[in-house]
């Protein structure tokens, strides 16, 4: 986390005979999310860098869902990443949820209405109303990760899961559809016993309007003596 001194100006300023170490420019230690060899797109690693340096997550597991390329992201409190993979998403682009959607019938949700909101929830493991154990990102409005389901045939949504075009895998009335061995071995076993954050990323407006956040490498660079640390490194502890 930062360290940075606001009173570091009027140490540089002392005089000579002061020691040699107060005269050392204090240093940020930025830290970053780990993604490891996962190829993320920009917005998800500034995303998750932010949530790492500012501490957002209030060391729970955390999850990035990023709608334009169709991909998920789980952490741990610390930002190491515990896997990726693809997922399907509400069939309308847009991040707003309509209002009372989570009351009404499936048959009755309108091809534009079908869409994933963006935002941050926090989320938990319970069952839905078939006794299946699902992710609940928002209740209210019914938004769930699940692993994939069938659906109608035509839908095809385990073939659209693997291929490797995110341009298929709008096709959900909402909820995110992830691959059953990824649900079950890296989803199920992060929120197991404990809370966690979901970062839904926007795709009609900006991370920094949806969350606050910014650009963490950007404004460590506005300083000299800023250094920079993946979680995990050893120089970082």
């Amino acid at each position: 986390m930062s360290t940075l001194d606001p009173a570091a100006g009027s140490r540089d300023n002392a005089s000579a005979s002061a020691p040699a170490e107060s005269q050392v420019a204090s240093v940020e230690l930025v830290r970053l999310a780990n993604f490891g060899q996962e190829v993320a797109s920009p917005e998800s690693r500034k995303l998750a860098d932010w949530v790492v340096d500012s501490a957002d997550n209030g060391k729970l597991p955390f999850m990035i869902i990023d709608k334009v390329q169709a991909r998920v992201f789980m952490f741990d409190a610390q930002g190491q990443l515990r896997g990726a993979a693809s997922a399907l998403l509400g069939l309308a682009v847009g991040d707003h949820t309509v209002p009372g959607i989570g009351q009404r019938k499936l048959s009755s949700i309108l091809p534009a209405e079908r869409t994933t909101p963006a935002g941050r929830f926090v989320a938990s493991l319970d069952r839905d109303i078939h006794g299946q154990e699902v992710l609940w990102v928002d209740y209210d409005s019914a938004l769930s990760l699940h692993r994939v389901v069938a659906g109608q045939p035509k839908e095809r949504r385990a073939e659209r899961l693997a291929t490797p075009s995110p341009l298929d895998n709008r096709i959900s009335f909402g909820c995110i559809n992830v691959p059953v061995k990824f649900y079950e071995n890296v989803v199920s076993p992060s929120f197991t016993g404990t809370n966690g954050i979901v970062y839904i990323l926007p795709e009609t407006r900006s991370a920094r309007e949806v969350f606050g956040s910014y650009d963490v490498q950007d404004s460590s660079r506005k300083q000299a003596s800023a250094r920079v640390a993946p979680v995990g490194d050893s120089s970082a502890r």
